[in-house]
């Protein structure tokens, strides 16, 4: 059992943040001890990594509460939940998207910048064409950057 310093500690989520998801009715299966605290178990910390996986993914709270929900109703709301993960996938896809999107402009602007500090100066180089790439193209520079710059 951890006390929500701890699991704050654990999980990165703040002391304030965990309180506030308790009170949003985000945190039905924390249980509370003799003095009305409240203690948490590793399955809750496994929810609350799901919660804090939906609310990264632009999940709003309501949706995340009616997930919750679901899950406290059992078995008979499995394809609710189904149904919303399918539509989170589509909305990540898109992140996704819009991301390798924005990676490719800075990317250029660093190519530009690369070239502009070799040249000595930036109106040396074109700094307005931005070759265009399929997101395919993309997800192997990013990968190829994984490799030389690991975490």
């Amino acid at each position: 059992m951890y006390s929500i310093g701890t699991v704050a500690k654990k999980t990165g989520i703040s002391s304030y943040t965990l309180r506030y998801y308790d009170k949003a009715g985000l945190t039905p299966f924390v249980k509370r001890d003799a003095q009305g605290r409240r203690v948490f178990n590793d399955d809750d910390l496994d929810s609350l990594a799901l919660i804090r996986c939906l609310k990264q993914t632009g999940m709003p709270l309501e949706d995340i509460r009616q997930f919750i929900s679901w899950c406290e109703a059992g078995d008979q709301t499995l394809s609710e939940r189904l149904a919303m993960f399918e539509t989170q996938r589509e909305a990540v896809v898109a992140q996704i998207h819009e991301s390798l999107k924005n990676l490719q402009k800075v990317n250029h602007k660093i190519d530009t910048y690369r070239q502009a500090c070799q040249a000595g100066s930036e109106a040396a180089v074109d700094c307005d064409v931005i070759s265009k790439r399929s997101s395919a193209e993309l997800l192997k520079q990013v990968a190829a950057y994984e490799i030389k710059h690991p975490l």
